[in-house]
């Protein structure tokens, strides 16, 4: 099989009853009813370049101000070293006080407290095997927000379009940030898949084949926020399924158009120029002492 490795970025709409097993462990876990909706902040990379910065303005140094010279080569390129006549520069900004009463302790107290503005962080890491015989399968393993063991599940999604996503609301209203880093694995059919495995493809459980599900096999009790975030994601690939497919598709097609160009046209080394000057009085730290 041919791994390639990216790295590299809740509660349920309905009640819902999980299962986690394996030869030894089964887990229930019941979910209580929401009404809040699973979805992606923001826009999700496509592979389109960001419109350029306007170019900032050269520094020029008129002929007349060029004291000395001196030109060194260096693998296929110059490096120029020219001393010019002292500029006059703008001092240095100076630290501006802050007042301690300046934001009020109980905003801050109160803000920090708040739930709802509280971004909670997911580190999630996933391989996603693409048998040729049969849809695709991804093993992920999710870390608790605060510590603990990885919980480790099969899912019938892609999570290598899940791979966009940096921010998303969970379904129980509230912001998360996604760190997930993944790797695929591509064979010629499942058996190529069960063979890679060994005495793990016995975990594989059968899921519907069409929405994508998950199963838990990991052989610890699953916390529930754990548990609300894998659905969640579940949530949002069901129902951002087309979105998520064309930008993946719009990365991976801008992937090959950067190597080609690379490989067409590989970068030459730029020639450099430095200037410098000396002055007549030696620099301070800005309090008194000089450097």
């Amino acid at each position: 099989m041919k791994l390639t490795l990216f790295i590299v970025p809740w509660l349920l709409a309905t009640s819902h009853v999980a299962l986690s097993q394996n030869d030894d462990f089964v887990e229930t876990v019941v979910v209580s009813k929401t009404t809040a909706v699973a979805r992606i902040i923001g826009d999700i990379p496509d592979g389109r370049m960001p419109e350029p910065e306007p170019p900032k303005p050269e520094f020029v140094v008129a002929a007349k101000d060029v004291l000395a010279t001196k030109t060194y080569h260096d693998s296929g390129r110059t490096i120029t070293f020219q001393r010019i006549a002292p500029i006059d520069l703008p001092p240095p900004p100076t630290a501006v006080a802050v007042e301690e009463n300046q934001i009020p302790l109980e905003r801050e107290t109160t803000e920090a407290n708040d739930e709802n503005s509280v971004e909670e962080f997911v580190m999630a890491g996933a391989t996603v095997f693409h048998p040729k015989d049969s849809p695709p399968l991804s093993l992920v393993h999710i870390w608790p927000n605060r510590g603990g063991q990885a919980v480790v599940f099969w899912s019938s999604a892609d999570f290598g379009l899940l791979s966009g996503i940096s921010s998303f609301i969970g379904s129980d209203g509230k912001p998360r940030s996604l760190m997930l880093m993944w790797s695929i694995s591509e064979g010629e059919n499942l058996s190529d898949l069960i063979t890679e495995l060994g005495p793990e493809s016995s975990k594989i459980p059968k899921l519907a084949a069409d929405k994508a599900t998950f199963a838990i096999t990991s052989d610890h009790k699953t916390p529930a926020a754990t548990l609300l975030t894998i659905q969640s994601l579940h949530d949002i690939y069901n129902s951002e399924y087309e979105r998520l497919k064309r930008a993946y598709e719009g990365r991976e097609q801008a992937i090959l158009e950067s190597e080609a160009e690379l490989k067409a046209n590989p970068p030459r080394p730029k020639n450099i120029t430095l200037n410098f000057w000396r002055t007549e009085t030696p620099a301070t730290d800005g309090k008194g002492g000089a450097q």
